[in-house]
């Protein structure tokens, strides 16, 4: 995978999701960066590294679009900001993981608010490191928010939180990045990196379906035994890794945004339907909801993060390890350039080929200003 494609994938989901209620309440607050991360974010269908369980593009490509657009930088002086506060924030996520999860955080809006400031710093031509110790001061972001509004929009604060940690650090801000860093690892058990193993862009998913990450395996191994004959009346018994019960936590949804984070719904849906869109959470699908009661969620230690097993009748009829979308198991570039027009149209064709192109004209490809 390359940065390209992976902002190309942040700038459709934003384009799709710029009209969601959450995108609209930050753009009415005034702050583009915490508007453009929202719409980034909300449809749950931005791409995500699971190493760190972070949406690295969701508070870095905003904060590179907008405020180089307002520098008057290019699209690749804004691609480089985004590679650094991609890696950047990347190596943080996985550093604190699991840790963050466990303590009731939001990786990504914990460890977005230094990806971002990387990002801005790199287009401020301020002192990274100063940038990411004044972030550190202002992470946040909590699990609790999933299912809601909440989760979006505490990108977009970390998003804005970035921007705002490196313009302190390019007005003369002084701030010690080891001292700070070990406070944030006393208060939130997680841990500041600035690199740990090979870059966080290879290891990168683009996401299939535009829901949890964490229920993408479990959804796929529904849509197996569906196709293998399976109906959606019998009852079926889901493993899956802990972290993934507790990423998608809830059992009987009230609306399409807690359904996002339902693995027992995500997984009646698709054995009645197969694998949602965008759409099928514009509302909750009665048959699907009629279904939770059928489907049985357990935990094993023994799987994979990534990794779903679903039985009926005591015989296990579909196991995935890594779903679509996965470093093992790419979307296709005919994939990923047909989520591309579901998502935005045509009018982001080409919208990366020309590096000298305004940053700006990127964000209003999206409609995003």
């Amino acid at each position: 995978m390359s940065y390209e494609q992976a902002l190309l994938d942040w700038l459709a989901c934003a384009a799709a999701g710029r009209a969601e209620p959450a995108a609209r309440a930050a753009r009415a607050a005034g702050d583009a960066v915490l508007a453009a991360a929202a719409a980034g974010h909300v449809l749950d269908f931005d791409d995500t590294f699971l190493p760190g369980l972070a949406h690295l593009s969701a508070p870095v490509a905003p904060v590179a679009l907008v405020l180089g657009g307002e520098l008057g930088s290019s699209v690749g002086e804004a691609l480089a900001a985004y590679a650094a506060g991609f890696e950047a924030m990347g190596a943080f996520a996985e550093a604190s993981h699991p840790a963050l999860y466990e303590r009731g955080f939001h990786p990504t809006a914990v460890s977005g608010a230094a990806g971002a400031a990387v990002a801005a710093a790199r287009l401020l031509d301020a002192d990274e490191r100063t940038a990411a110790a004044a972030a550190l001061l202002a992470a946040g972001g909590l699990r609790a928010a999933f299912g809601s509004d909440g989760k979006a929009l505490q990108v977009g604060m970390a998003a804005a939180a970035g921007v705002s940690a490196a313009r302190l650090a390019a007005g003369g801000a002084s701030l010690s990045l080891d001292r700070v860093a070990r406070g944030f690892e006393q208060a939130y058990g997680g841990r500041f990196a600035s690199a740990v193993g090979p870059p966080a862009i290879a290891r990168n998913w683009i996401k299939a379906y535009p829901c949890c990450l964490q229920a993408h395996s479990s959804i796929e191994a529904a849509e197996r035994a569906r196709s293998d004959g399976l109906g959606p009346d019998e009852r079926v018994t889901v493993r899956v890794h802990p972290i993934s019960l507790a990423a998608a936590s809830y059992v009987e949804p009230a609306d399409g945004l807690q359904a996002k984070f339902s693995i027992p719904y995500l997984v009646a849906y698709t054995l009645l339907h197969g694998p949602p869109s965008v759409d099928d959470f514009a509302a909750l699908d009665l048959g699907a909801l009629a279904g939770v009661p059928r489907v049985e969620v357990l935990t094993d230690r023994g799987l994979l993060e990534s990794e779903a097993r679903l039985a009926a009748g005591g015989r296990e009829l579909a196991r995935v390890e890594a779903a679509l979308g996965s470093p093992a198991r790419p979307l296709s570039a005919e994939q990923l350039a047909g989520k591309v027009r579901a998502l935005a149209g045509d009018r982001l064709d080409g919208a990366l080929d020309d590096r000298d192109r305004p940053a700006v004209e990127l964000l209003r490809a999206a409609g995003l200003t």
